[in-house]
């Protein structure tokens, strides 16, 4: 069994175009929790800044990846790049909604426990262990390429003029994205939290406030909650969307 819980708020902006998925329920304004049985999927997703209509292909696309039948046969690179060009037809055929885009970072549970990530964009997976966060998606932006080739820091990142760039994202109607999905081997330990959430979190909240909340003697929602509080304290000037799942024997 594995609880759930997801927590999706607008924050300065007038609209929110991040939305999240559990399982069934794709919600874009407030709270959701559940306890679940594998298989399932939990994702979050980001309408591109820029971009029209950023709520609608957020919602979208989880609306989509949620009728995935996901088990260990299902091919879910190709499910996911199904859904791309799904959104890119429908932006095409809709002058209002031309080029609406979005991220997508989520984790798939099979019947038998197995855990696929995938990724798409600068939304993040971080799993949670021991009291330290590691970060198991790679950002696909600009500023990751030039951390990788060793031009800029990772602290040059937050102030980089190009942070805000990113690759070829779900919509995208000059470009498929390129689906990133790595296995979790091993599963998840006993007392493992895996976190997912959107920039308007990741860009505003350290790494070490994120290890110091989870770690409060607080329920998991609360803990969201004050990850959620803490972003707008820090100035974040983007929608905030995070999810944690946790693995009960």
């Amino acid at each position: 069994m594995y609880y759930c819980c997801g927590v999706t708020e607008k924050g300065v902006m007038p609209h929110n175009e991040d939305a999240l998925l559990i399982n069934d329920s794709v919600i874009d304004a407030g709270s959701s929790e559940q306890m679940l049985s594998e298989p399932f999927i939990a994702a979050v997703s980001d309408g591109v800044s820029g971009e029209r209509s950023g709520e609608l292909a957020s919602k979208m696309c989880l609306e989509l990846v949620r009728d995935i039948r996901y088990s260990s046969e299902c091919k879910l690179d190709e499910e996911l790049l199904a859904i791309h060009y799904k959104l890119a037809e429908y932006s095409e055929s809709d002058p209002e909604m031309h080029n609406m885009q979005a991220t997508l970072c989520g984790v798939a549970v099979d019947e038998e426990n197995n855990i696929l990530t995938f990724n798409v964009g600068d939304s993040r997976l971080y799993r949670f262990r021991g009291g330290r966060i590691k970060q198991l998606s790679r950002d696909q932006s600009l500023v990751q390429l030039l951390i990788d080739e060793g031009a800029i820091t990772r602290e040059e990142r937050k102030s980089h003029i190009h942070r805000n760039i990113i690759f070829p994202v779900f919509g995208n109607v000059k470009s498929a994205p390129k689906v990133d999905t790595v296995s979790l081997d091993g599963g998840m330990e006993y007392g493992d939290l895996l976190l997912l959430c959107t920039d308007g979190l990741s860009d505003y909240v350290s790494v070490l406030d994120i290890e110091e909340i989870l770690e409060m003697p607080k329920s998991l929602k609360n803990r969201l909650h004050l990850l959620v509080n803490k972003a707008l304290e820090n100035g974040s000037k983007d929608n905030i969307t995070v999810i944690a799942i946790v693995y009960q024997e």
